[in-house]
Protein backbone atom coordinates (compact mmCIF):
# COMPACT_ATOMS: atom_id res chain seq x y z
CA UNK A 1 0.00 0.00 0.00
CA UNK A 2 1.17 3.26 -0.89
CA UNK A 3 -0.17 6.41 0.69
CA UNK A 4 -0.30 9.75 0.55
CA UNK A 5 -1.62 13.01 2.57
CA UNK A 6 -1.54 16.80 0.81
CA UNK A 7 -3.34 19.58 2.27
CA UNK A 8 -4.50 20.79 -1.43
CA UNK A 9 -5.85 24.52 -0.12
CA UNK A 10 -8.47 24.40 -2.44
CA UNK A 11 -9.82 21.41 -4.55
CA UNK A 12 -11.78 23.06 -6.92
CA UNK A 13 -8.57 25.57 -7.61
CA UNK A 14 -6.15 22.79 -8.16
CA UNK A 15 -8.54 19.45 -9.32
CA UNK A 16 -6.71 19.82 -12.54
CA UNK A 17 -3.29 19.47 -10.75
CA UNK A 18 -4.46 16.86 -8.86
CA UNK A 19 -5.86 14.64 -11.22
CA UNK A 20 -2.48 14.59 -13.00
CA UNK A 21 -0.30 13.90 -9.79
CA UNK A 22 -3.40 10.49 -9.15
CA UNK A 23 -2.41 9.87 -12.93
CA UNK A 24 1.41 10.24 -12.59
CA UNK A 25 1.75 8.91 -9.44
CA UNK A 26 -0.81 5.83 -8.74
CA UNK A 27 -1.14 6.07 -5.16
CA UNK A 28 -3.94 3.18 -3.35
CA UNK A 29 -4.81 5.78 -1.13
CA UNK A 30 -4.94 10.02 -1.43
CA UNK A 31 -5.61 11.99 2.26
CA UNK A 32 -6.75 15.48 1.32
CA UNK A 33 -6.92 18.60 3.50
CA UNK A 34 -8.51 21.86 3.29
CA UNK A 35 -10.57 20.97 0.26
CA UNK A 36 -12.99 24.10 0.91
CA UNK A 37 -15.77 22.99 -1.16
CA UNK A 38 -18.92 21.44 0.52
CA UNK A 39 -20.20 18.05 0.00
CA UNK A 40 -22.25 18.89 -2.52
CA UNK A 41 -19.32 20.73 -4.90
CA UNK A 42 -17.40 17.93 -4.41
CA UNK A 43 -16.02 16.30 -7.64
CA UNK A 44 -16.88 12.55 -6.69
CA UNK A 45 -17.50 12.18 -10.45
CA UNK A 46 -14.05 12.96 -11.47
CA UNK A 47 -12.52 11.35 -9.54
CA UNK A 48 -13.95 7.67 -10.08
CA UNK A 49 -13.09 8.24 -14.10
CA UNK A 50 -10.03 8.73 -12.28
CA UNK A 51 -10.18 5.13 -10.97
CA UNK A 52 -10.72 6.27 -7.14
CA UNK A 53 -13.59 5.78 -4.77
CA UNK A 54 -14.04 8.93 -2.31
CA UNK A 55 -15.21 9.40 1.10
CA UNK A 56 -15.52 13.42 2.34
CA UNK A 57 -16.71 15.39 4.30
CA UNK A 58 -16.50 19.44 3.88
CA UNK A 59 -17.88 22.91 4.24
CA UNK A 60 -18.14 26.32 2.45
CA UNK A 61 -14.51 28.43 1.54
CA UNK A 62 -13.07 26.52 5.18
CA UNK A 63 -11.36 23.02 5.97
CA UNK A 64 -12.69 20.06 4.47
CA UNK A 65 -11.24 16.64 4.34
CA UNK A 66 -11.10 13.39 2.05
CA UNK A 67 -9.90 10.22 1.32
CA UNK A 68 -9.27 8.61 -2.11
CA UNK A 69 -8.66 5.21 -2.63
CA UNK A 70 -8.08 2.26 -5.32
CA UNK A 71 -10.83 -0.02 -3.44
CA UNK A 72 -13.99 0.70 -1.61
CA UNK A 73 -13.65 2.25 1.81
CA UNK A 74 -15.76 0.62 4.60
CA UNK A 75 -16.99 2.19 7.72
CA UNK A 76 -16.82 6.15 6.92
CA UNK A 77 -16.78 8.05 10.19
CA UNK A 78 -16.87 11.98 9.53
CA UNK A 79 -16.14 13.10 12.86
CA UNK A 80 -14.07 11.92 16.37
CA UNK A 81 -15.57 9.04 18.13
CA UNK A 82 -16.82 10.74 20.99
CA UNK A 83 -20.06 12.77 21.46
CA UNK A 84 -18.93 16.44 21.20
CA UNK A 85 -20.59 18.48 18.38
CA UNK A 86 -18.39 20.01 16.64
CA UNK A 87 -19.24 21.90 13.21
CA UNK A 88 -15.16 21.70 12.09
CA UNK A 89 -15.08 19.73 8.97
CA UNK A 90 -11.57 18.31 10.32
CA UNK A 91 -11.40 14.50 10.00
CA UNK A 92 -12.76 11.73 8.08
CA UNK A 93 -12.12 8.24 8.67
CA UNK A 94 -12.24 4.65 6.36
CA UNK A 95 -11.03 1.43 6.04
CA UNK A 96 -9.22 0.22 3.32
CA UNK A 97 -8.77 -3.39 2.90
CA UNK A 98 -8.51 -4.11 6.40
CA UNK A 99 -6.22 -0.76 7.33
CA UNK A 100 -8.18 2.24 9.29
CA UNK A 101 -7.68 5.31 7.83
CA UNK A 102 -7.49 8.52 9.36
CA UNK A 103 -7.37 11.73 7.34
CA UNK A 104 -7.16 15.08 9.58
CA UNK A 105 -6.55 18.93 9.24
CA UNK A 106 -5.84 19.99 12.62
CA UNK A 107 -6.84 23.32 14.26
CA UNK A 108 -4.01 26.08 13.52
CA UNK A 109 -4.42 27.76 16.45
CA UNK A 110 -3.60 30.82 15.48
CA UNK A 111 -1.78 31.99 18.62
CA UNK A 112 -0.13 30.34 21.82
CA UNK A 113 -2.50 30.89 24.60
CA UNK A 114 -5.53 31.99 22.26
CA UNK A 115 -8.35 30.40 22.39
CA UNK A 116 -8.02 28.88 18.96
CA UNK A 117 -4.57 27.20 20.82
CA UNK A 118 -6.77 26.09 23.32
CA UNK A 119 -9.53 24.50 20.94
CA UNK A 120 -6.81 23.07 19.51
CA UNK A 121 -4.89 21.08 22.47
CA UNK A 122 -8.25 20.06 23.46
CA UNK A 123 -8.54 18.98 19.21
CA UNK A 124 -5.70 16.64 19.96
CA UNK A 125 -6.43 15.25 23.91
CA UNK A 126 -9.63 14.07 22.14
CA UNK A 127 -8.16 12.50 18.61
CA UNK A 128 -5.49 10.53 20.89
CA UNK A 129 -8.13 8.90 23.06
CA UNK A 130 -10.63 7.92 19.78
CA UNK A 131 -7.66 6.14 18.03
CA UNK A 132 -6.62 4.29 21.26
CA UNK A 133 -10.08 3.52 21.04
CA UNK A 134 -9.61 2.55 17.69
CA UNK A 135 -7.20 0.11 18.50
CA UNK A 136 -9.03 -1.60 20.16
CA UNK A 137 -10.70 -3.21 16.87
CA UNK A 138 -7.96 -2.45 14.09
CA UNK A 139 -4.35 -3.42 14.35
CA UNK A 140 -3.45 -1.60 11.43
CA UNK A 141 -3.98 2.02 11.33
CA UNK A 142 -2.58 5.47 9.71
CA UNK A 143 -3.10 8.95 10.79
CA UNK A 144 -2.43 10.97 8.44
CA UNK A 145 -2.67 14.75 7.03
CA UNK A 146 -1.67 18.35 8.14
CA UNK A 147 -1.27 18.41 12.54
CA UNK A 148 0.22 22.05 12.00
CA UNK A 149 2.89 21.09 14.21
CA UNK A 150 6.79 20.70 13.51
CA UNK A 151 7.19 18.26 15.74
CA UNK A 152 10.92 19.04 16.17
CA UNK A 153 13.70 21.53 15.46
CA UNK A 154 14.91 19.45 12.88
CA UNK A 155 11.71 20.14 11.31
CA UNK A 156 11.87 23.97 11.09
CA UNK A 157 14.29 25.96 8.72
CA UNK A 158 15.04 28.30 11.99
CA UNK A 159 14.19 26.45 15.74
CA UNK A 160 15.64 29.82 17.55
CA UNK A 161 13.50 32.32 15.05
CA UNK A 162 10.39 30.16 15.56
CA UNK A 163 11.06 29.16 19.18
CA UNK A 164 7.89 28.88 21.07
CA UNK A 165 5.83 30.35 18.05
CA UNK A 166 2.51 28.90 16.86
CA UNK A 167 3.25 25.42 15.30
CA UNK A 168 6.67 25.34 16.99
CA UNK A 169 5.13 25.49 20.96
CA UNK A 170 6.29 22.52 23.37
CA UNK A 171 2.26 22.27 24.05
CA UNK A 172 1.53 21.50 20.63
CA UNK A 173 4.82 19.42 20.10
CA UNK A 174 3.76 17.52 23.51
CA UNK A 175 0.12 16.56 21.92
CA UNK A 176 2.06 15.93 19.07
CA UNK A 177 4.24 13.30 21.08
CA UNK A 178 0.81 11.89 22.64
CA UNK A 179 -0.07 10.08 19.48
CA UNK A 180 3.39 8.93 19.38
CA UNK A 181 2.94 6.99 22.52
CA UNK A 182 0.06 5.37 21.63
CA UNK A 183 2.47 4.33 19.63
CA UNK A 184 2.05 5.37 16.06
CA UNK A 185 5.69 5.93 14.05
CA UNK A 186 6.09 9.25 12.05
CA UNK A 187 6.90 7.20 8.77
CA UNK A 188 9.38 9.72 7.42
CA UNK A 189 11.86 9.21 10.37
CA UNK A 190 12.25 5.81 10.00
CA UNK A 191 13.95 6.56 6.42
CA UNK A 192 14.77 10.05 7.17
CA UNK A 193 16.96 11.41 9.58
CA UNK A 194 18.16 15.05 8.42
CA UNK A 195 16.63 18.48 8.61
CA UNK A 196 16.03 20.86 5.89
CA UNK A 197 12.83 18.41 4.91
CA UNK A 198 9.71 20.67 4.59
CA UNK A 199 5.88 20.08 3.82
CA UNK A 200 4.93 24.07 3.89
CA UNK A 201 6.10 27.29 2.80
CA UNK A 202 4.88 30.88 2.97
CA UNK A 203 3.56 32.03 -0.12
CA UNK A 204 5.44 35.21 0.87
CA UNK A 205 9.38 36.38 0.98
CA UNK A 206 10.83 33.72 -1.31
CA UNK A 207 9.88 30.90 1.55
CA UNK A 208 9.80 28.13 -0.80
CA UNK A 209 13.31 28.67 -3.46
CA UNK A 210 14.86 29.19 -0.03
CA UNK A 211 13.53 26.23 1.50
CA UNK A 212 12.34 28.39 4.39
CA UNK A 213 9.71 25.93 5.74
CA UNK A 214 8.14 23.46 7.76
CA UNK A 215 7.64 19.98 8.34
CA UNK A 216 3.59 20.11 9.48
CA UNK A 217 2.33 17.29 7.30
CA UNK A 218 3.21 13.60 8.62
CA UNK A 219 2.36 10.27 7.68
CA UNK A 220 1.89 8.20 11.43
CA UNK A 221 1.22 4.21 11.62
CA UNK A 222 0.75 1.75 14.02
CA UNK A 223 3.63 -0.32 15.12
CA UNK A 224 2.41 -3.31 12.70
CA UNK A 225 2.59 -1.06 9.64
CA UNK A 226 5.66 0.68 10.71
CA UNK A 227 7.63 -2.65 10.68
CA UNK A 228 6.43 -3.04 6.89
CA UNK A 229 7.19 0.78 5.75
CA UNK A 230 9.47 0.38 2.94
CA UNK A 231 9.76 4.00 2.27
CA UNK A 232 8.60 7.45 3.12
CA UNK A 233 9.07 10.80 1.21
CA UNK A 234 7.89 14.23 0.09
CA UNK A 235 6.51 15.40 -2.89
CA UNK A 236 8.50 18.22 -3.21
CA UNK A 237 7.51 18.82 -7.06
CA UNK A 238 4.31 19.35 -6.36
CA UNK A 239 4.92 22.98 -4.80
CA UNK A 240 6.17 23.77 -8.03
CA UNK A 241 4.77 25.54 -10.83
CA UNK A 242 1.67 27.97 -11.55
CA UNK A 243 -0.68 28.17 -8.62
CA UNK A 244 0.55 25.42 -6.13
CA UNK A 245 -0.78 25.00 -2.75
CA UNK A 246 1.47 26.09 -0.33
CA UNK A 247 2.06 22.63 1.00
CA UNK A 248 3.65 19.37 -1.05
CA UNK A 249 2.79 16.16 -0.58
CA UNK A 250 3.52 13.81 1.94
CA UNK A 251 3.59 9.73 1.38
CA UNK A 252 5.09 6.68 2.87
CA UNK A 253 4.81 2.71 1.14
CA UNK A 254 4.40 -0.37 3.43
CA UNK A 255 5.11 -3.84 2.12
CA UNK A 256 2.16 -6.85 2.71
CA UNK A 257 2.87 -9.07 5.37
Amino acid sequence: MKIASWNINSLRKRQGRLLEWLAMKKYDVVCLQETKCSDDQFPEMSLSAAGYRAIFHGEKSYNGVAILARDELHDPRASLCDEVIDEQARLIAGTFRGTRIVCIYAPNGQAVGSPAFKYKIEWFRRLRDCVARMKGDFRDIVVCGDFNVAPEDRDVHDPELWRGAIMCSESERAAFRGLEELPLRDTLRIHHRETGLFTWWDYRMLAFPKNRGLRIDAVLASESLAQRCVAAGIDREMRKGSEPSDHAPIWAEFNAE
